[in-house]
């Protein structure tokens, strides 16, 4: 299959939120296009706790649908489509497709800036991006630790760096937000929000076995290594009974 940047993105809504159902490999050709276009994109990588946000927040839920392109991130995300009776191609999670991207950025020579987490962890992820992919462009980079008396001052100097991939790791409650506050203003093809990629890439934490992924348990591993995810995580069980609850209707509510 053949994407361009003005192919109609395949969805499921699950809740409302529409998430793309391409696998990886489509993903990764349709966001190449997308870089060639020039277009500025909000890449979402949804898990059921975000999804959970969105019911509970209309601002939060309007500002999901407004995003160019939502990847099913969690496994959970991806269950639920199934539930509902029309399945994404497979889980895409956000870490793997920054990867994906990063690789093929070497490649097409892209640019690519890093924003957010701690000074110490943003330089040692630069350090190890740019020892993992030799020929990477990493045009710039700054931890996340500013306030929105100096968002323009950021904006600014993610402008002038002139970045084709803008991966932001602040959190979900902040990152998506300020992504979608300034996505016009930065005018990057793709700005996506990490998380902890961050924290995984530059060694602080570590990712969930591959036992836990393909159980589907990657929440649990991080439960267990960070007990205080507790409150975030409890938005868990309620997605799953909303889900049962819903079932195939999950897919028609908007």
């Amino acid at each position: 299959m053949t994407l361009t940047h003005d192919t109609a993105v395949p969805t499921v809504s699950v809740f409302g939120i529409p998430v793309c159902k391409w696998g990886m490999k489509d993903t990764v050709e349709y966001l190449s296009q997308v870089v060639a276009s020039g277009t500025p994109h909000q890449i979402i990588t949804a898990n059921p706790i975000m999804i959970m946000s969105a019911l509970e927040s209309p601002e939060y839920k309007q500002l999901m649908q407004a995003a160019e392109l939502i990847v099913p991130d969690g496994s959970g995300v991806v269950w639920a489509a199934q539930k509902g009776g029309d399945p994404v191609a497979e889980r895409v999670a956000g870490i793997d497709l920054m990867h994906e991207l990063l690789l093929q950025g070497v490649k097409e020579q892209w640019r690519v800036y890093l924003l957010g987490s701690t000074p110490e962890v943003i330089e040692e992820t630069a350090g190890r991006l740019s020892r993992q992919y030799p020929g990477l462009i990493i045009a710039g980079h700054r931890d996340g630790y500013f306030g929105p008396e100096q968002d323009e001052e950021v904006v600014q100097a993610i402008k002038e760096a002139a970045p084709h991939l803008l991966f932001v790791a602040r959190g979900a409650d902040t990152q998506e937000p300020w992504i979608a506050k300034y996505k016009q203003s930065l005018g990057v093809p793709i700005m996506m929000g990490v998380g902890g990629s961050f924290d995984v890439i530059s060694g602080k934490t570590k990712r969930a076995p591959l036992v836990f992924q393909k159980l589907r348990l990657e929440w649990l591993y991080r439960l267990l290594r960070q007990p205080s995810r507790l409150p975030r995580m409890l938005a868990l069980p309620k997605f799953t009974v909303r889900v049962m609850r819903e079932g195939e209707n999950l897919t028609k509510i908007r």
